[in-house]
């Protein structure tokens, strides 16, 4: 995998509570990536966010429970659409012409299939890596590695 640096390239830092977009206002040798947008969700463990023991079904003969919901999946797929979603449209206006994504790669997985045709032609490169705790500058390094 090649990631060329040039300048404008946008790159997204994701996981399944943070997205970070970054533009590259430098070049291959001396990138300089500046963040255009964030984007946070709370996304508390699942503990914290069920309501109620897990159902039961079943009148006659053994009864058993229903599994409990994962609520902390589901929120980091709903995110995962809704960077889908705000690419779609920054895409659409003519924000970028190559994108590079960065995310874990159960959430890249879930971006790839949500990303609009617009976006996955403009998909330079995909990283499978939790970033999103690093510096702008750990990133810039990773990305001239890459």
């Amino acid at each position: 995998m090649s990631v060329k640096l040039k300048h404008g390239l946008w790159v997204v830092v994701a996981d399944g509570e943070k997205a970070l977009f970054l533009r590259n206002q430098g070049d291959s040798k001396f990138p300089n990536l500046e963040v255009v947008q964030e984007m946070e969700q709370e996304n508390p463990a699942t503990r914290e966010q069920g309501t109620d023991k897990p159902g039961r079904y079943g009148n006659e003969g053994p009864r058993s429970a229903v599994e409990e919901t994962d609520w902390h999946r589901l929120n980091k797929e709903r995110f995962a659409v809704d960077i889908a979603d705000r690419l779609y449209k920054l895409a659409h206006r003519g924000a970028f012409d190559a994108v590079v994504l960065i995310a874990p790669p159960q959430v890249l997985g879930e971006m790839r299939q949500k990303l609009h045709k617009e976006v996955s032609e403009k998909v330079q490169a995909e990283i499978p890596k939790t970033l999103t705790n690093h510096t702008i500058s750990d990133i810039e390094s990773l990305l001239q590695a890459a």
